[in-house]
């Protein structure tokens, strides 16, 4: 979603899924092209509970825009760290799924279902 870069956003924002009890996976935030704005990327597991937040949270004054991944075009990111260092991969649920079977790494951030 792009959102204004403002002071108190995020906690608007995850006040929506605070009061339906909706567990957030993954936050990812940072500026974007946009001045003055960002964009967020939230992951959640079911994905009736993801349209709902998007129906919501569109209505917020500071969300600018939200979309909802289409499932079928669903990619998966990961940050992933062991002895050998930091690697970031990138690709379908199924392909990052299974880089991070073959390399085991230590520690690990997986983000799906991106709203």
């Amino acid at each position: 979603m792009v959102v204004n870069d403002e002071f108190g956003v995020m906690q608007r924002i995850m006040g929506e899924f605070t009061r339906r009890k909706i567990n957030v996976d993954t936050i990812v935030v940072g500026k974007c092209e946009l001045p003055g704005k960002s964009r967020v990327v939230l992951t959640v597991s079911d994905r009736t509970q993801a349209e709902w937040a998007a129906d919501s949270l569109q209505r917020l004054h500071d969300v600018l825009h939200v979309e909802l991944v289409d499932e079928s075009h669903q990619e998966a990111y990961a940050l992933v760290g062991n002895g050998a260092g930091k690697a970031r991969l990138i690709g379908s649920i199924e392909e990052v799924e299974k880089m991070l079977r073959a390399t085991n790494p230590d520690r690990f951030i997986r983000a799906v279902n991106a709203i």
